[in-house]
């Protein structure tokens, strides 16, 4: 093998290193450049001796730590990463606001998760039995953490 056809094949093992980290996760584009970069360094010592293939296998190592550098610095990296926040929270409940058997009103349907305004807060709940549309009387069955359990309140 000649030594242009090694230098391709540890080119080859770079080029599907970099689409394995900006295109293509999955490790398998990764491993198949890992297999023509060693297969590219074993034909070096093989066919060029010691000197050639520990000359090939140092810069393909320093090749590969450069290209992976780049490839996380440079601009094309930044613009396939996301770059938007999540600014959602949750329910934040202090001690006793709101306990099992208060009752409140359903702002929007619960689906089973929705909003509901309970002992003038306005929270989001959890229905256990379903669905429940809007606007209906509804009665807290469990507080868990910051997860509220109601159910449609027993008109009498």
């Amino acid at each position: 093998m000649t030594l242009t056809s090694i230098i391709l094949l540890i080119l080859v093992g770079l080029i599907l290193l970099i689409f394995e980290i900006l295109f293509v996760p999955g490790m398998i584009l990764g491993f198949i450049s890992v297999v023509f970069m060693i297969t590219g360094i074993i034909f070096a010592y093989k066919n060029y001796g010691t000197t050639t293939g520990t000359i090939v296998l140092a810069s393909t190592t320093l090749a590969s730590i450069v290209f992976v550098y780049y490839a996380f610095h440079s601009s094309l990296w930044k613009k396939l990463q996301v770059q938007s926040f999540i600014d959602g929270k949750t329910n934040v409940l202090e001690e006793q606001k709101i306990k099992a058997d208060d009752t409140g009103k359903t702002i929007s349907r619960l689906n089973p998760i929705g909003k509901a305004l309970i002992n003038n807060l306005l929270v989001e709940v959890q229905s256990t039995e379903g669905f429940i549309d809007h606007e209906e009387n509804i009665v807290v069955v469990k507080v868990q953490q910051n997860k509220i359990l109601v159910k449609l309140q027993n008109k009498l």
